[in-house]
């Protein structure tokens, strides 16, 4: 009787742990399993807002290239060598001015082309010597772009429907004028450039503003005009222009050119130059078609 009585009480002790076990509540996960279990998931991560980086814009120079003499020159010019003979002249020999006219290419690009270096006056040549011109049949335009709220231009050729950055420059500007469209006496829109180019040495005088003036002290050496309007322009072409920083007398009493007129606000609307790259944009626009483009704010 007593065993009969020990067993029933065992079994009941044993049923009442398993129906306690079932019931229990579960333990919690250690929180490093959790947090594994989340990474693991296919839900994409949340990404982090920032602040957008500012990146400086990276100075362009492919100047060098349209006078190169080797493979590494531009796909808008050829090199060529000289020789007084040629079959588009048949009664004389051809000189420089003869190969510039034939190609459409400046006295000023040949000559740089010809002496290495940024010299477009002299002209010698010999039998043999080489030199770069445009490539003949080719479509080749030019377009320059200025930024009135950073005084910056960027120099493009455009091949057809190919668009390629030469070079940027620093320029100067008009004076600000909250009254114009502008704000400033630059004036926004596109415009052609034309052909009533000029040179100016020291010593050459005209008239500006009604006042005979040393050119150069004014316009610096070279004067490229706008011609007319060709879209969204908020004043007329004329006399409008691109040319170089004026000139001032030196502390020795010799004519030099004033930088400091570069970045400023300070022309009458005019787009200012140094003398180097007004020089060198004039000997490589001027037998092409050329635009300016001003705008408030460029984002090439």
């Amino acid at each position: 009787m007593k065993v009969f009585i020990t067993g029933l009480i065992l079994l009941f002790g044993a049923i009442g742990i398993i129906g306690w076990l079932k019931n229990r509540p579960k333990t919690m996960a250690p929180v490093e399993t959790v947090q594994e279990i989340a990474l693991g998931t296919s839900q994409a991560p949340i990404p982090i807002q920032t602040a957008p980086v500012q990146m400086e814009e990276p100075e362009v120079d492919r100047i060098p290239q349209l006078f190169a003499l080797d493979s590494s020159e531009l796909p808008i010019v050829e090199t060529i060598s000289f020789t007084s003979r040629v079959p588009w002249l048949k009664d004389r020999p051809a000189w420089i001015a003869d190969y510039a006219s034939h190609f459409q290419t400046s006295r000023h690009f040949i000559a740089r082309s010809l002496n290495k270096k940024a010299d477009y006056f002299t002209q010698k040549v010999h039998p043999g010597d080489r030199f770069n011109v445009f490539k003949a049949g080719k479509d080749i335009k030019f377009n320059l772009v200025v930024d009135l709220s950073k005084a910056r231009m960027w120099f493009y050729y455009l091949d057809g429907k190919e668009k390629v950055l030469l070079k940027t420059y620093k320029v100067g500007l008009g004076k600000k004028d909250s009254h114009r469209p502008s704000g400033s006496l630059t004036p926004i829109g596109k415009y052609a450039l034309g052909e009533k180019i000029a040179i100016y040495k020291p010593g050459v005088t005209g008239f500006f503003q009604d006042e005979k003036v040393e050119m150069i002290r004014v316009f610096g050496t070279r004067w490229l005009p706008f011609e007319k309007e060709v879209e969204g322009c908020t004043e007329p072409a004329k006399g409008f222009g691109i040319h170089g920083v004026p000139w001032v007398s030196g502390a020795d009493g010799q004519l030099i050119e004033d930088k400091s007129k570069l970045g400023t606000f300070d022309s009458d609307g005019c787009i200012r130059m140094a003398a180097d790259d007004i020089e060198e944009i004039f000997a490589i626009v001027i037998t092409k078609p050329t635009t300016v483009e001003i705008v408030k704010e460029y984002h090439p």
